[in-house]
């Protein structure tokens, strides 16, 4: 099983050509539009896609490719921060409050989360802090084996803020309590927040590297499992994310 995961900063309408030569089985694309309301030449190209999205130009897509199949999961709940002296509607949030996160099935064996978190500055919960909620809602839907959380998370360890018990750090220590660890981390042997290969080129300069895209495996896949980070030269023509490309035995 092949696995893409690539923020295409947009227009993806133009740009799905490029992934044809990686022979991927799924693609998990950020940022682009949904096929339904898109060119002819797109929707036919999606297939039986899935898209999540908060407008009609960028969201979340799923595309299976080579006869795989996705199906959607319906994951809803609500979680409360329990003992705080507070009547406060902040200490609660559900399912649908939190963003960008698509659960879906390959081929009905594999359980997948879709990942394009969401942020605004005046978000104490922003990005990582969107995944850490929905942790506490979905934690034992994401602690089963053949599990897969992958997309664009907008974070690194070196952003941690000490008084955040939401941060980089603390969720993906959370998500390894899970049975889930980062393939890139675990493939480099690198520790976070030094990571040699950026997923991210800010404003699309080589000067600029970030690493905030990821694939979290569970044990039983991530043993046989590897990871490409794409090439600068090959892809900031087209967008300012580099794809990861997973690959493991199904």
């Amino acid at each position: 099983m092949k696995i893409i995961t690539w923020n295409c900063n947009g227009a993806f309408r133009k740009k799905y050509h490029a992934l044809a030569p990686l022979a991927a089985d799924l693609l998990i694309i950020q940022e682009c539009e949904d096929p339904s309301r898109s060119t002819a030449g797109y929707k036919e190209w999606a297939g039986d896609y899935l898209w999540l999205g908060e407008s009609k130009n960028k969201g979340l897509g799923v595309f299976p490719r080579n006869g795989n199949t996705v199906q959607k999961l319906d994951w809803h709940g609500e979680f409360t921060i329990p003992g705080l002296r507070s009547a406060s509607r902040s200490i609660t949030w559900q399912t649908n409050e939190l963003r960008l996160f698509l659960p879906f099935t390959v081929n009905h064996t594999i359980t997948a989360l879709a990942v394009w978190t969401k942020g605004k500055e005046d978000q104490a919960f922003g990005y990582m802090g969107q995944l850490w909620k929905y942790l506490q809602i979905h934690h034992s839907n994401l602690s089963k084996e053949r599990t897969i959380l992958i997309g664009d998370f907008n974070s690194n360890t070196r952003w941690d803020k000490p008084d955040r018990w939401w941060s980089h750090s603390d969720t993906v220590a959370e998500l390894e309590r899970l049975g889930l660890r980062s393939l890139y981390h675990h493939c480099s042997n690198e520790n976070a927040g030094k990571e040699s290969q950026p997923t991210l080129f800010l404003h699309r300069k080589q000067e600029n590297p970030y690493h905030i895209d990821y694939a979290f495996l569970s044990a039983d896949l991530l043993g046989a499992a590897d990871i490409e980070v794409g090439r600068y030269e090959d892809w900031i023509s087209l967008s300012d994310h580099m794809p990861l490309v997973v690959s493991f035995v199904s």
